[in-house]
């Protein structure tokens, strides 16, 4: 080609280049084409139109001339770099993207605009990037074109593609830039003409659908009639998780704050992401946004594939969310981040050993939001993918918000139930003796297990204490409710029996003084006592019964008995009269006492343990020592209503040891 050309021969070689790439596009869309040579015809045709831009008159001056150049150079730019067969990249010198024509936009899966400004390595896989970044230096550098197999993370899956890159000056640019034209390798090529494409426009092959599910891809041809069908069955799958999410989260009645995050991070890691990491923040309910406090990585989960996983996860566990990384910025700045590309590999740290913590797990896509409440962000949920189902989009990003304003408000309301429950723990210790006394000649041992529903305080009571006769009380009782004044009503009881018993040791005098006491409250209270006089190695009881289960006497020889019970509950009459029942203890006897939560306790087909189970169960045991026997018993429950208590449950045990021998 000349060195300067007519405008008029300028327009004509234009005009016979757009032609030769219109059959080119032709030949692409064949059945079967033969991409490489396509590809390798359309780079040479790319010089031919770079050649024709720099002979182009820079020294016209005439009006007529520069604006048939100008027109001229601006036909040559849209047809050859616009409109060509292949995907073309226009990079600058640092490798960042300068423009994309629409087949290049189309590999990846988004739209032009998208792409420009960005890392070209941003849009390729991590093993790829660093040989790929030092292959475009030497293009610059050297002028030399360089050929590299890449994999694109396309917006489906992964691309395999051969670039081929090639450097030129452009009019009007200090510094050389470089065009990388992207068509397909070797490999995938044989693989096409193994498999040809089932059904695609114009010969395409068919790609992946979108849509996230179990197999986080369905195997699908993206015909444009069915597009609308994977849209649906993208946002019909996120509905899913989000459903599935409410009911992990909710389905826990104490709201456990470590079961609620790792609930979260188990779905996604198994619908939506290879990696999730949850940060909280350390000490506090989350108010001021971390002042004082700092992000401390309580998850990390990623794929099931043995040893190594779980070495990575454990180095990533150790690796705090520092202010320098994404989640911390999320955190702070309550705002969500999406990276659907990510172009700096440290954005989620560094590990100990050196490694970023992306290139540690591959991750080439992420996202982070906020765990936030609505008022303050109490830590972060990240997910890192691969990018071999695609980057993360907005529709992602949007799931993933929702999700962390649940979990948010799970957590608020664990530590709003965990401290009431620890005030209730609190409380409800007040009501029970620290210890027992230490009698001669006899063992005692008392129980004492929580409902494990709600945070209140129980009604349970059990004490055991000196009578004015020199014989010793034993009292347990049970105050209808729970809360905050059924623990006040307990106090009073357990109290005014240990009060009265100094002046009063007979039980049925205890029970109608305290039934007198109780008549002002609202609550009434089963309680069962009994007097104990020590007669040389047996041990004389009177039982005293206000409408509570009856005791229980487990003999040595193992008969096992349930004493007659009888009265009715304090506080509701004035008209009181207790049920009133004699036992003797021999060495090796045990009397139990009980509320009635061990015999209402129920297992998953609504069946209560009852009395008969309790005696089994003592029976079983009763060579064991006290506190083992109750031990056992405790057990035996848990495992029959599969730790599921919906009342307090209470034990009192004593029983006559053998006379010391000689």
């Amino acid at each position: 080609m000349a060195d300067q050309l007519e405008p008029e021969t300028l327009l004509r070689e234009i005009s016979d280049l757009e032609g030769r790439i219109g059959e080119l596009r032709q030949a692409a869309n064949m059945p079967e084409p033969d991409l490489r040579a396509t590809l390798d015809a359309a780079l040479v045709e790319l010089e031919l139109a770079l050649t024709a831009l720099r002979t182009m008159g820079a020294d016209q001056n005439a009006v007529t001339g520069s604006s048939a150049a100008a027109d001229a150079e601006r036909r040559v730019l849209r047809t050859v770099f616009q409109d060509a067969p292949v995907p073309l990249f226009l990079l600058d010198r640092d490798a960042s993207v300068r423009r994309v024509n629409r087949q290049a936009a189309a590999l990846l899966g988004t739209s032009p605009g998208y792409v420009s400004g960005k890392q070209f390595i941003a849009f390729c896989d991590l093993p790829t990037r660093a040989a790929l970044r030092s292959q475009l230096a030497e293009v610059v550098r050297t002028g030399r074109r360089k050929r590299a197999d890449v994999r694109f993370l396309g917006r489906e899956r992964p691309v395999e593609a051969a670039v081929t890159m090639a450097r030129v000056w452009i009019r009007g640019e200090a510094d050389p830039m470089v065009i990388a034209a992207a068509g397909p390798t070797a490999k995938s090529k044989k693989k096409a003409e193994a498999s040809p494409a089932k059904s695609g426009a114009k010969g395409e092959t068919a790609t992946p659908a979108t849509a996230r599910g179990a197999s986080r891809r369905t195997e699908q041809a993206t015909a444009p009639e069915t597009r609308d069908d994977e849209a649906m069955a993208a946002i019909v799958h996120r509905m899913d998780v989000l459903a599935t999410a409410s009911e992990l989260l909710l389905d826990d009645p104490v709201f456990n704050e470590t079961v609620a995050m790792r609930r979260c991070a188990r779905l996604l890691t198994s619908e939506m992401a290879d990696w999730v990491f949850i940060d909280i923040l350390e000490g506090g309910s989350g108010g001021g946004n971390g002042r004082g406090a700092e992000l401390r990585r309580m998850v990390v989960m990623g794929p099931d594939n043995g040893d190594d996983t779980g070495a990575i996860a454990r180095s990533l566990e150790e690796l705090p969310p520092g202010p320098d990384t994404l989640p911390h910025t999320v955190h702070t700045t309550r705002q969500s981040a999406l990276r659907p590309h990510v172009e700096s590999i440290d954005v989620l740290g560094v590990c100990a050993d050196g490694q970023p913590a992306c290139g540690k797990i591959g991750a080439t896509s992420v996202l982070c939001v906020p765990i936030d409440d609505g008022t303050t962000s109490i830590g972060a949920i990240t997910l890192a993918g691969s990018g071999e189902q695609g980057p993360f989009d907005l529709l992602d990003l949007g799931v993933v918000q929702r999700l962390g304003r649940y979990l948010a408000l799970v957590i608020r309301a664990a530590r709003i139930f965990r401290r009431r429950a620890e005030v209730a723990e609190s409380l409800q210790s007040s009501l029970l003796p620290r210890h027992l006394p230490s009698i001669p000649g006899l063992e005692l041992a008392g129980s004492y297990l929580a409902a494990t529903h709600g945070v209140e305080v129980g009604g349970d009571f059990y004490d055991v204490f000196p009578t004015s006769d020199g014989g010793w009380g034993m009292v347990l009782g049970d105050v209808c409710g729970k809360g905050e004044e059924a623990a006040a009503v307990t106090a009073t009881a357990r109290h005014g029996f240990r009060l009265l018993s100094r002046w009063q040791p007979g039980p049925a005098e205890v029970l109608s003084m305290v039934n007198d006491v109780l008549l002002d409250e609202d609550r009434f209270v089963t309680a069962v006592t009994a007097h104990l006089k020590i007669a040389g190695d047996r041990v004389n009881i009177r039982l005293g019964s206000a409408g509570h289960p009856p005791a229980i006497v487990l003999r040595a020889d193992g008969v096992i008995r349930a004493a007659p019970a009888g009265g009715v509950p304090l506080g509701l009459f004035e008209d009181f009269e207790a049920g009133l029942n004699d036992v003797e203890l021999a060495p090796g006897d045990t009397l139990v006492l009980y509320s009635d939560g061990i015999l209402e306790a129920c297992d998953i087909a609504r069946r209560q343990f009852g009395q008969e189970k309790l005696m089994e169960s003592l029976a079983a045991h009763a060579t064991a020592p006290v506190p083992e026997m109750l031990r056992a018993v405790e057990d035996t429950l848990r495992d029959f209503c599969d730790d599921d208590l919906r009342d307090d449950v209470s034990i009192l045990a004593v029983r006559v040891l053998p006379p010391p021998s000689n």
